[in-house]
Protein backbone atom coordinates (compact mmCIF):
# COMPACT_ATOMS: atom_id res chain seq x y z
CA UNK A 1 0.00 0.00 0.00
CA UNK A 2 1.16 3.86 -0.71
CA UNK A 3 2.04 5.74 2.27
CA UNK A 4 0.28 8.20 3.76
CA UNK A 5 2.85 10.94 3.37
CA UNK A 6 2.50 9.99 -0.73
CA UNK A 7 -1.27 9.79 -0.77
CA UNK A 8 -1.19 13.51 0.55
CA UNK A 9 1.38 14.85 -1.30
CA UNK A 10 0.60 17.51 -3.73
CA UNK A 11 1.91 17.40 -6.92
CA UNK A 12 1.21 18.74 -10.34
CA UNK A 13 0.35 15.96 -13.08
CA UNK A 14 -0.97 17.93 -15.26
CA UNK A 15 2.43 17.27 -17.92
CA UNK A 16 2.34 13.62 -17.13
CA UNK A 17 0.78 11.93 -20.29
CA UNK A 18 1.85 8.29 -22.69
CA UNK A 19 2.07 7.94 -25.98
CA UNK A 20 1.45 5.07 -28.41
CA UNK A 21 1.30 4.32 -32.50
CA UNK A 22 -2.28 5.62 -32.66
CA UNK A 23 -2.91 7.08 -29.40
CA UNK A 24 -2.28 9.86 -26.27
CA UNK A 25 -3.00 8.95 -22.70
CA UNK A 26 -3.11 12.92 -21.23
CA UNK A 27 -4.93 14.66 -18.55
CA UNK A 28 -8.83 15.05 -19.05
CA UNK A 29 -9.85 18.92 -20.21
CA UNK A 30 -13.38 19.72 -19.36
CA UNK A 31 -14.57 20.34 -23.02
CA UNK A 32 -14.06 16.91 -23.47
CA UNK A 33 -17.11 15.34 -21.80
CA UNK A 34 -19.16 15.61 -24.94
CA UNK A 35 -17.07 13.31 -27.62
CA UNK A 36 -16.33 11.23 -24.14
CA UNK A 37 -20.55 10.63 -23.20
CA UNK A 38 -20.73 9.84 -27.05
CA UNK A 39 -17.75 7.42 -27.20
CA UNK A 40 -17.81 5.49 -24.06
CA UNK A 41 -19.58 6.86 -20.44
CA UNK A 42 -23.41 6.90 -22.46
CA UNK A 43 -23.00 3.78 -23.79
CA UNK A 44 -24.06 0.79 -21.85
CA UNK A 45 -22.11 -1.44 -23.04
CA UNK A 46 -18.72 0.44 -22.30
CA UNK A 47 -19.49 -0.10 -18.45
CA UNK A 48 -20.55 -4.12 -19.03
CA UNK A 49 -17.25 -4.65 -17.29
CA UNK A 50 -16.64 -1.86 -15.08
CA UNK A 51 -17.69 -0.52 -11.65
CA UNK A 52 -19.70 2.59 -13.17
CA UNK A 53 -23.04 2.96 -14.71
CA UNK A 54 -23.66 4.38 -17.85
CA UNK A 55 -24.26 8.85 -18.05
CA UNK A 56 -27.84 8.56 -18.56
CA UNK A 57 -28.00 12.71 -19.90
CA UNK A 58 -25.28 15.03 -20.67
CA UNK A 59 -25.53 16.62 -17.26
CA UNK A 60 -24.80 13.25 -15.55
CA UNK A 61 -21.61 13.11 -18.07
CA UNK A 62 -20.28 16.86 -16.98
CA UNK A 63 -20.80 15.89 -13.59
CA UNK A 64 -18.56 12.74 -14.30
CA UNK A 65 -16.42 14.98 -16.51
CA UNK A 66 -15.27 17.13 -12.76
CA UNK A 67 -15.02 14.33 -10.93
CA UNK A 68 -12.19 12.72 -13.48
CA UNK A 69 -10.33 16.06 -13.96
CA UNK A 70 -10.13 15.89 -10.14
CA UNK A 71 -9.22 11.85 -9.71
CA UNK A 72 -6.64 13.19 -12.37
CA UNK A 73 -4.85 15.65 -10.26
CA UNK A 74 -4.21 12.98 -7.28
CA UNK A 75 -3.40 10.25 -9.72
CA UNK A 76 -0.47 10.43 -11.70
CA UNK A 77 -1.28 7.70 -14.34
CA UNK A 78 -4.75 8.37 -14.45
CA UNK A 79 -5.73 9.65 -18.35
CA UNK A 80 -8.28 10.05 -20.63
CA UNK A 81 -7.88 8.28 -24.07
CA UNK A 82 -7.55 10.21 -26.95
CA UNK A 83 -6.70 8.94 -30.63
CA UNK A 84 -3.70 10.15 -31.65
CA UNK A 85 -5.79 11.26 -35.26
CA UNK A 86 -8.11 13.40 -34.37
CA UNK A 87 -7.81 14.18 -30.71
CA UNK A 88 -11.22 12.62 -29.97
CA UNK A 89 -11.42 10.85 -26.41
CA UNK A 90 -12.46 7.10 -26.66
CA UNK A 91 -11.84 6.20 -23.37
CA UNK A 92 -9.90 6.06 -19.63
CA UNK A 93 -6.74 4.19 -18.49
CA UNK A 94 -5.27 4.45 -14.74
CA UNK A 95 -2.30 2.66 -12.87
CA UNK A 96 -0.40 3.36 -9.79
CA UNK A 97 2.45 2.17 -8.09
CA UNK A 98 0.99 -0.06 -5.72
CA UNK A 99 3.79 -0.61 -3.49
CA UNK A 100 7.49 -0.66 -4.33
CA UNK A 101 8.51 -1.98 -8.05
CA UNK A 102 4.80 -3.19 -7.92
CA UNK A 103 2.51 -1.37 -10.36
CA UNK A 104 -1.15 -2.27 -11.39
CA UNK A 105 -3.65 -1.44 -13.76
CA UNK A 106 -6.92 0.75 -11.85
CA UNK A 107 -9.09 0.42 -14.68
CA UNK A 108 -9.04 0.47 -19.05
CA UNK A 109 -11.65 0.92 -21.03
CA UNK A 110 -12.37 2.18 -24.79
CA UNK A 111 -15.97 2.78 -26.50
CA UNK A 112 -17.44 -0.11 -28.20
CA UNK A 113 -16.22 1.18 -31.55
CA UNK A 114 -12.62 1.09 -30.66
CA UNK A 115 -12.18 -2.22 -29.50
CA UNK A 116 -10.46 -4.89 -31.13
CA UNK A 117 -8.55 -1.94 -32.65
CA UNK A 118 -5.62 -3.06 -30.31
CA UNK A 119 -5.82 -0.06 -28.53
CA UNK A 120 -5.93 -1.97 -25.18
CA UNK A 121 -2.65 -3.46 -25.83
CA UNK A 122 -1.22 -0.42 -26.92
CA UNK A 123 -2.51 1.04 -23.64
CA UNK A 124 -1.22 -2.18 -21.73
CA UNK A 125 2.28 -1.74 -23.25
CA UNK A 126 2.38 2.09 -22.64
CA UNK A 127 1.80 1.49 -18.67
CA UNK A 128 4.83 -1.67 -18.94
CA UNK A 129 7.09 0.53 -20.42
CA UNK A 130 6.42 3.74 -18.01
CA UNK A 131 6.30 1.64 -15.16
CA UNK A 132 9.92 -0.11 -15.73
CA UNK A 133 11.33 3.29 -16.48
CA UNK A 134 9.68 3.82 -12.66
CA UNK A 135 11.75 0.50 -11.43
CA UNK A 136 8.82 -2.10 -11.81
CA UNK A 137 9.96 -5.31 -11.52
CA UNK A 138 5.81 -6.27 -11.57
CA UNK A 139 2.73 -5.25 -13.20
CA UNK A 140 -0.30 -6.36 -11.86
CA UNK A 141 -4.25 -6.47 -13.47
CA UNK A 142 -7.37 -8.27 -12.96
CA UNK A 143 -10.54 -8.65 -15.29
CA UNK A 144 -13.90 -10.23 -15.39
CA UNK A 145 -14.13 -13.71 -16.32
CA UNK A 146 -16.19 -13.08 -18.61
CA UNK A 147 -14.63 -10.60 -20.48
CA UNK A 148 -13.06 -12.51 -23.23
CA UNK A 149 -11.85 -9.87 -25.32
CA UNK A 150 -9.93 -8.33 -22.28
CA UNK A 151 -8.51 -11.94 -21.63
CA UNK A 152 -7.27 -12.22 -24.96
CA UNK A 153 -5.66 -9.14 -24.75
CA UNK A 154 -3.61 -9.72 -21.26
CA UNK A 155 -2.71 -12.94 -22.86
CA UNK A 156 -1.51 -11.60 -25.69
CA UNK A 157 0.72 -9.12 -23.48
CA UNK A 158 2.75 -12.08 -21.48
CA UNK A 159 0.60 -11.85 -18.41
CA UNK A 160 0.39 -14.90 -15.96
CA UNK A 161 -2.61 -16.59 -15.35
CA UNK A 162 -1.92 -18.69 -12.32
CA UNK A 163 -2.05 -15.60 -9.92
CA UNK A 164 -5.28 -16.11 -8.27
CA UNK A 165 -9.57 -15.37 -8.32
CA UNK A 166 -12.05 -13.52 -6.26
CA UNK A 167 -15.41 -13.24 -6.45
CA UNK A 168 -17.06 -9.55 -6.01
CA UNK A 169 -20.72 -7.90 -6.24
CA UNK A 170 -21.37 -5.36 -8.88
CA UNK A 171 -22.60 -2.54 -6.44
CA UNK A 172 -24.94 -1.68 -9.50
CA UNK A 173 -26.48 -4.46 -10.51
CA UNK A 174 -25.92 -6.49 -7.24
CA UNK A 175 -24.59 -9.58 -9.50
CA UNK A 176 -21.47 -11.53 -8.19
CA UNK A 177 -18.37 -11.82 -10.46
CA UNK A 178 -15.65 -13.25 -10.79
CA UNK A 179 -12.34 -11.29 -11.26
CA UNK A 180 -9.13 -13.14 -12.20
CA UNK A 181 -5.80 -11.20 -11.15
CA UNK A 182 -3.27 -11.58 -13.40
CA UNK A 183 0.32 -10.20 -13.44
CA UNK A 184 3.55 -10.16 -15.77
CA UNK A 185 7.04 -9.54 -14.52
CA UNK A 186 9.35 -6.82 -16.35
Amino acid sequence: MRSDAFETEECDYSAVQLETADLILKKAVFEDWEPLYRNITGRAESAKYMLWKPDENEEAAKARMLRTIEFEKKEKYAFLVYLKSSMEPIGFAAMREAEPGIFEEMGIAVGPEYVRHGYGRQIVNAFFKEAFVQGATEFRASYRVKNHPCEKMLESCGFTFDYDSEEKTDPHTGETYIVRNVKKML
